[in-house]
């Protein structure tokens, strides 16, 4: 997916992008059963995947056309960095949002260090990547983390309502509007991210990340002892 928007970006006929998911979720998150096999491998193996996540990111910024999120249900850790990296946020009243990395002894190194704190304040953003609780869309709008909380069926029409007001509109205008407004986001991406990133990495060394993994390959409770 981080390659996709370079294409879009050259595309002279798309003046707007609407990203939503094909299944249930938006976007369910990492794959515990993935990290599982990666506790046997050597720590580089994960370093294509977390620059993968860099490029995503920096690929949403930079894209000149606006981006509609259209969060059709879960958008947990990663998925709800690229969901909040949009320009313009709608979910279902029921969708979660969550930014679990703690919960599995990771640092929220894709994104959600850089994100959260700028849509709902340290204090809030705290408290849900220090927990990684889930925030439902109804109470994600009522903070200020997403734009509108819909129901589910008016999802999309509310969506591509947005897309075809942007689409109509001045492009230029547009886009270079949301390049001076995301230059506040590029320089916190640049001020974090990578730092994030580096620290999420280490972690994936710690026993504590491999203790999380069992217990939920396992169905348990893990034991975090801070090593």
């Amino acid at each position: 997916i981080e390659d996709i928007f370079g294409d879009v970006s050259r595309d002279t006929e798309v003046n707007v992008v609407v990203l939503t998911g094909a299944g249930r979720a938006f976007s369910a998150g990492g794959d515990m059963r993935m990290m599982g096999e990666w506790l046997t491998k050597p720590l580089g193996v994960k370093l294509p995947t977390m620059k993968g996540d860099r490029r995503l990111i920096n690929s949403l910024l930079m894209l000149e056309q606006p981006i509609i999120a259209a969060v059709n249900g879960d958008a947990i850790g990663l998925g709800a960095s690229i969901a909040l990296f949009c320009d313009i946020i709608y979910a279902t009243e029921t969708a979660r949002i969550s930014d679990p990395h703690v919960r599995v002894g990771l640092v929220a190194g894709d994104g959600g260090a850089v994100i959260w704190p700028l849509l709902v304040g340290l204090a809030r953003a705290k408290e849900y990547l220090l927990t990684g609780n889930m925030v439902t869309g109804k109470d994600a709008e009522r903070i200020g983390l997403i734009n509108k909380a819909v129901p589910a069926d008016q999802l999309m029409p509310t969506a591509m309502d947005m897309a075809r007001k942007l689409a109509a509109g001045a492009p230029l205008a547009i886009r270079w509007t949301k390049l001076a407004v995301n230059k506040r986001l590029v320089e916190s991406v640049n001020m974090i991210l990578d730092a994030s990133a580096g620290l999420e990495f280490t972690a994936f060394n710690s026993e504590d990340h491999a203790e999380a993994v069992r217990a939920f390959l396992e169905k348990r409770q893990p034991h975090f002892k801070g090593a």
